[in-house]
């Protein structure tokens, strides 16, 4: 295995690791009203409490599959399959930030599925994570 590529997904994991945790705790445990208020927490308006407290859990599950299955070696093909979903929600993401005006958040959004693109195509392909 080409042991600069791997060093390049293990920092595109950890960067999109975070990424989902500071999301996922932002969701989940501050008040839907004040999301609302920020920038980019707009489309919470419309959305019930226990859509946006789920989103959350979900991005805080996504973190957690983006590295424990690889760090403990236990079912180590869940990173990739949890990048491959993040791609699904980047694409939701990126809709509702669009139907928004946003584009600094599509952007954004679309910049997070590419690297949870990167980090699929790798694990998926030639730099699998092994247990």
């Amino acid at each position: 295995m080409n042991l600069d590529m791997n060093v390049v997904l293990w920092i595109a994991t950890g960067l999109l690791a975070l990424v989902a945790v500071v999301g996922g705790v932002t969701k989940t445990f501050i008040p839907k009203e004040r999301l609302t208020a920020q920038r980019g927490g707009e489309w919470t308006a419309d959305a019930s409490v226990g859509f946006v407290k789920t989103l959350g859990v979900v991005e805080l599950l996504a973190a957690v599959g983006l590295i424990v299955p690889a760090v403990v070696g236990i079912a180590p093909v869940l990173a990739p399959v949890t990048a491959a979903c993040w791609v699904v929600l980047m694409v939701g993401a990126m809709i509702t930030h669009g139907r928004l005006g946003q584009p600094a958040l599509v952007a954004l959004t679309g910049f997070y599925l590419a690297i949870a693109a990167f980090i699929a195509w790798g694990r998926f392909g030639d730099y699998p994570l092994v247990s």
